[in-house]
């Protein structure tokens, strides 16, 4: 039998390229350059997002920008929320078919949602529940991959035929989250099981909230604000690591199930979407090391004990601050923290102190990185800092944390693999360049 570890220990050894070679060969790890900014490797018209404004060669705003379909994310959340609607169903609508829907076009959209917001017979019973895991992500790719089987058109990437998959998906990745966890939560924990049917009346949020909760109830501050974080993890910009992947496996010409089941492999990692659970860990970390959260030395010195390894998870990193992209801000997290403060306030005095916590933290933290990293661009919070308090308010699960971007970016990557499918008939090669040197071969009786 081979010792794992002292092969892993090989593999470390065999495998490692020194740094230098990536200067000496201008080539950028991970495909990003000093600045965080990424290689260009296609083209899109679904999203956009700048780190800041720059006109004529003029810098205009240091604040972050991001738009769907050329509407900047701030004039589409007015848009919605000054109407007093909820905007999941509508953003989506946007991203897949390219302008604002009209009253008529929204109403046919959320009607064709809520029609296929349904699971093949005895699929819950069959899949969802012969085998819970307490990772809701792997039991998204599952359930995914058997939907395929259960699709007599599944390998058809006919323009037609996966916008009708890609709807269908938006669709049951909400009821595949929550009945997943369900399922978990009574098997492995004990507890109780709840499989609500949801109501074709309903929003995608709404419906979150009413599938998760024994009694159904729900207020319109939380509705809204899930709403909204739903929005916001939609699509962004196309270069992120899961939408990168959908295009890449969408290009190679297999169906969407194995696609989108890619991409939740992707979002799945820590560095992509489980980073909103991190941040949640460490804040709780942070309450528990502190005598008194309002002394902001305290927390300057916590904050500094975390960059230098000694503190939290001891991996040198302040989750939820900074960002690939955006330097002095994150436009989610802007508009996001209106609707956190909205619902801190409706649940009371408590979450209400929690939330002058974390707006310490996102005041503090840049500073403190600052002073203790040396920096090629700003720092801010990202939207990953505050989702997870806001998931936590609302009385999800952890084990959701991230499935709820999963329900969210499900739309921008529908949206990218049509655009990909449209457009491009290559499939996506990229170059690696050999570093190695010549070997010759050795027959077995002379090897060591």
């Amino acid at each position: 039998m081979l010792d794992l570890n002292k092969m892993a220990e090989i593999c470390r050894q065999e495998d490692y390229l020194d740094s230098a070679l990536y200067i000496k060969h201008n080539v950028n790890k991970g495909l990003r350059d000093l600045n965080g900014k990424g290689v260009l490797a296609g083209l899109t018209n679904i999203s956009t997002i700048h780190p800041q404004k720059v006109l004529a060669d003029d810098l205009i705003s240091r604040s972050g920008e991001l738009r769907y379909r050329g509407i900047d994310i701030n004039e589409l959340v007015r848009g919605f929320v000054s109407e007093g609607r909820l905007g999941f169903e509508e953003v989506s609508y946007l991203l897949l078919f390219g302008s604002l829907p009209n009253q008529k076009q929204l109403g046919e959209f959320m009607e064709t949602l809520a029609q296929r917001r349904t699971l093949p017979t005895n699929f819950v019973r069959d899949v969802i529940m012969k085998a819970p895991s307490h990772n809701i992500m792997n039991m998204l790719s599952r359930s995914i991959l058997t939907l395929g089987c259960y699709d007599p058109k599944a390998d058809d990437i006919s323009i037609e035929n996966v916008l009708s998959q890609s709807l269908s998906l938006i669709s049951t990745f909400p009821m595949i989250a929550v009945y997943s966890y369900h399922a978990y939560n009574h098997y492995a924990k004990g507890e109780s099981m709840y499989i609500h049917l949801p109501s074709p009346s309903l929003s995608t949020a709404e419906t979150i909230l009413t599938m998760l909760r024994p009694d159904k109830k729900y207020t319109f501050q939380e509705a809204q604000t899930l709403d909204m974080a739903l929005v916001l993890h939609m699509e962004h910009g196309g270069g992120n690591n899961s939408t990168f992947t959908t295009r890449v496996v969408t290009s190679s010409g297999t169906d969407t199930y194995s696609t989108i089941a890619a991409a939740l492999g992707s979002l799945k990692g820590p560095k992509h979407g489980g980073a909103n659970i991190k941040v949640t860990q460490m804040m709780d970390d942070l309450k528990e090391n502190l005598t008194d959260i309002n002394d902001e030395k305290q927390i300057e010195d916590y904050l500094e004990r975390i960059l230098n390894k000694e503190a939290f998870d001891r991996q040198g990193l302040i989750y939820g601050m900074g960002h690939a992209i955006y330097a002095e801000s994150d436009p989610r997290a802007e508009i996001f923290k209106r609707y956190v403060e909205k619902l801190a306030s409706e649940k009371g005095s408590c979450a209400e102190a929690d939330f002058e916590l974390y707006r310490k933290v996102e005041r503090l933290a840049p500073e403190v990185i600052k002073k203790h990293r040396k920096l090629y661009k700003g720092v801010s919070a990202n939207i990953d800092f505050f989702s997870g308090f806001v998931y936590n308010m609302l009385d999800l699960p952890q084990e959701l944390y991230t499935p709820m971007f999963a329900i969210a970016r499900i739309v921008g990557w529908s949206a990218h693999r049509i655009e990909e499918l449209v457009n491009v008939q290559k499939i996506i090669r990229p170059a690696y360049m050999e570093v190695s040197e010549e070997v010759d071969y050795t027959n077995l009786e002379d090897r060591n």
